[in-house]
């Protein structure tokens, strides 16, 4: 899951989308492309964005949920907490400290 989580944060657009999801979660498709050109000008198609979108919820960033014929993406942040339970920060003042 790991290997999922840092690919999907790997891409900037995606870290941008995800960005998006923290400012107003439950958005659509429609309204996630609506930001990205108009707060970011960036160019990218529905299908590009849907396709980001389907790498995110592959990693558990995004859920969604369907309700009627809208689809919504919500931030899920579980995976992130995971990824720094995984490596927790010891008490070491430096680096050299914590280092056997």
């Amino acid at each position: 899951m790991a290997d999922d989580l840092f690919k999907a944060l790997a891409d900037p657009t995606r870290r941008i989308i995800l960005d998006e999801l923290t400012e107003r979660s439950g958005q659509t498709l429609f309204e996630i492309c609506s930001r990205l050109s108009v707060k970011h000008q960036l160019g990218i198609s529905r299908q590009g964005v849907s396709q980001h979108l389907a790498v995110l919820e592959a990693a558990g960033l995004v859920e969604t949920r369907r309700e009627g014929r809208y689809k919504f993406h919500d931030l899920n942040t579980a995976p992130l907490r995971q990824i720094a339970e995984r490596w927790p920060v010891g008490n070491a003042s430096t680096p050299e400290e914590s280092t056997p």
